[in-house]
């Protein structure tokens, strides 16, 4: 990826009396009918909210789990969320279950939540005639769902090819802005932090970030592989054993060599006989892990390392846990990374499911710079993919001269 994009942003344009379609990402748990946690609602809400100050008539989109295509569902009604959504705006947000329609929409200064946008026939495939018959409900499509940008859908992409006015969304633009900072204007040292279980789903991530990073912190069973490539014992950890010869590639290109970056391995570890509530963890020596032991956490000195190399950068990027965190005996050392990371001055931005649920888990939200709303947009940001509907946006600046304004 050669640099961030330029796109055009929502501020840019008076959307007074303009029908605006906003693309968000409203993807959120349901429990018995009703929304179990509305973090991606309240995310969007400022969208919405300066939209409709400006004057506009807003019409929402989003995907809510993965119906099948072409038919209602009413499990996956935006019904539910719809009622969250309007507690947070203060006003009631109607349901447009017939959209794209081509009547009349919400008028300035209202806004409906179009139903589940995955109900319609060519959605995930991009068709063509679906995304211009979206295109044609708005003056204006805003492009905000961070979330989905890395799929070409109709109402990702497809849409920007044919709507009149296309541009990022305040929360798409944040996300794209803090990911730039860290990756092409970082301040350094840059740290990242790559956990998780297996080197397989990562393999591109742990590439792109070892020629941008001055150090580079594996954990989890990813930390495994990287220490078996070492030399190092394992015992019965979880281990990519087909990805060994990958970690031993990366070692070696670390440290003193040409590579520029440094690997931070565990130099002690937290091992049981068994992963649960109730097992009794072990601190040890990575050198002293025995044939039965599983690691499942990293040790008080390797977490306190962990933290002084925080303190000392200029840029975190936090993807994954450096343990069973979920399991209480397991949890202390990303506990202690949640909370350095925090207190870091460093700028720091974390994505991936695992990660911001270890951050909601050790209450460390205030601490950190930016908190991305998407996983595998994240991911592959980082890991130097185009997103496609992020290139859509591009393309659409430069076909209008890169003229702004609207007027």
């Amino acid at each position: 990826m050669e640099g961030t994009p330029a796109f055009a942003r929502m501020a840019d344009f008076d959307l007074a009396g303009r029908r605006v379609l906003v693309r968000a990402d409203l993807n959120v748990p349901l429990a018995g009918g009703t929304v179990a946690n509305a973090a991606r609602i309240r995310a969007c809400v400022p969208t919405f909210e300066q939209a409709l100050a400006a004057g506009a008539a807003v019409t929402v989109v989003s995907h809510l789990g993965r119906p099948a295509a072409g038919c209602f569902d009413p499990a996956f009604s935006m019904v539910p969320v719809a009622a969250r959504l309007g507690e947070a705006l203060g006003r009631a947000v109607p349901v447009a279950a017939g959209w794209p329609y081509e009547g009349p929409g919400p008028g300035p200064g209202e806004i409906a939540l179009a139903e589940n946008v995955r109900f319609l026939a060519g959605e995930t495939g991009n068709d063509e005639s679906l995304a211009r018959r979206m295109a044609t409900t708005c003056d204006v499509f805003v492009m905000d769902a961070f979330g989905t940008a890395h799929r070409a859908h109709a109402s990702t992409a497809g849409v920007v090819r044919h709507a009149p006015v296309s541009c990022a969304g305040p929360l798409l633009a944040a996300e794209l802005d803090a990911l730039g900072q860290a990756l092409e204007r970082p301040a350094r040292p840059v740290v990242a932090v790559v956990g998780g279980a297996k080197v397989a789903g990562k393999l591109e991530l742990l590439e792109n970030l070892a020629g941008k990073v001055d150090r580079l912190v594996v954990g989890g069973g990813i930390a495994n592989t990287f220490l078996a490539a070492a030399g190092l014992p394992v015992g019965a950890s979880l281990l990519d054993r087909d990805r060994v010869p990958f970690a031993a590639a990366l070692l070696a290109r670390s440290g003193s060599g040409a590579g520029g970056f440094d690997v931070v391995l565990p130099s002690d570890v937290v091992v049981a006989q068994e992963l649960a509530v109730d097992a009794v963890g072990a601190v040890k020596p990575v050198r002293e892990v025995g044939a039965a032991d599983l690691i499942l956490d990293i040790g008080p000195e390797s977490a306190e390392h962990l933290a002084r190399i925080f303190g000392e950068a200029g840029t975190i990027i936090w993807n994954g846990p450096v343990g069973v965190f979920e399991c209480p005996p397991f949890a202390a050392g990303t506990a202690r990374l949640a909370e350095a990371v925090a207190a870091s001055p460093a700028f720091s931005i974390a994505g991936g499911g695992d990660t911001l649920a270890a951050i909601e888990t050790f209450g460390v939200e205030a601490g950190l710079s930016r908190i991305s709303t998407g996983g595998g947009a994240f991911l592959e940001f980082l890991e130097g993919r185009t997103l496609p509907a992020v290139a859509e946006l591009a393309a659409a600046r430069r076909r209008s001269g890169a003229g702004v304004g609207g007027n």
